[in-house]
């Protein structure tokens, strides 16, 4: 039987069925529904129950609909709670990159989740469909860099599970239409050459960042809430030779969010 190391070699990829306890992903997913339903609330007026997928799922649309930048910020905001951080900071995580040959391994960007339907786009965008795409050109890290996706939710072809390539993690980095999160590979690519990967909540896919793979077609009238976690190998010679490239670039806005904010008043009474 191949170990762990030689799977993730051979194919690119490995999916690890059980492998988080699903009450630790059950909490990630319930905080950030619970700041979600906070802007729901205020947005739509509605009391929603975040355990009612459809209602709560029903009003995040209309949020999307009513108050994009607040959807957005508060898309931001669930992107830093301490469970998400918490997780991909465990040592069970950290074993399993070394399993699959991270000698040394670090945060390659921050976590990310992500919340996907084609109810939650404007004027048609595809964004919340990526096309065939390598992870490695939006981090450019270590050559063995690895990327761990897991979805929150139970997740087979028909919510949009991530569909990959084995093997293509060796055939090179593609041409592609721009580095950002919307470029997809430029070469031509077979439907066929492509697995289905399927989820319960629990199972994680570990994956070369070369790996060639793309979202699924979500056709369900659900999100698929899922997380993203990026790690680099600090040992990895090309990633020392190059000075530790960080292609990621987090800035502050240059003007205040909020206009004329906060009063002195404000202040006073926060901290009275």
């Amino acid at each position: 039987m191949s170990t762990l190391r030689e799977q993730f070699n051979n194919q690119g990829y490995v999916l690890l069925r059980g492998f988080l306890d699903k009450d630790i992903v059950n909490g990630i997913y319930r905080e950030a529904r619970e700041i979600f339903n906070a802007q729901i609330k205020r947005v739509t007026g509605k009391s929603v129950d975040i355990d009612d997928r459809d209602a709560f799922e029903n009003a995040m649309f209309e949020f999307f609909e009513k108050d994009f930048n607040a959807f957005v910020n508060t898309g931001k905001t669930v992107q830093h709670t301490f469970s998400l951080h918490r997780l991909g900071l465990d040592p069970q995580i950290e074993g399993l990159l070394k399993e699959v040959g991270l000698s040394n391994p670090i945060i390659g960007a921050r976590a990310a989740m992500q919340f996907n339907s084609r109810f939650l786009s404007k004027d048609g965008s595809k964004h919340w469909k990526l096309d065939a795409h390598q992870d490695w050109r939006t981090g450019q890290g270590s050559l063995d860099s690895a990327v761990i996706w897991f979805p929150m939710v139970d997740a087979g072809a028909d919510i949009g599970a991530l569909q990959v390539i084995p093997g293509s993690h060796k055939t090179g980095l593609r041409e592609s239409s721009t580095s950002g999160y919307q470029g997809g590979i430029t070469s031509s690519l077979q439907d066929t050459d492509f697995v289905q990967t399927e989820f319960q909540v629990g199972d994680i896919l570990i994956f070369s960042a070369f790996l060639i793979h793309q979202s699924g077609n979500n056709i369900t009238n659900n999100i698929r809430w899922s997380v993203q976690l990026r790690y680099n190998n600090l040992d990895e010679p090309t990633f020392i030779e190059r000075g530790y490239p960080m292609a990621y670039i987090y800035k502050p806005e240059t003007e205040l969010v909020t206009p004329d904010f906060p009063s002195v008043d404000q202040l006073k009474e926060v901290f009275s």
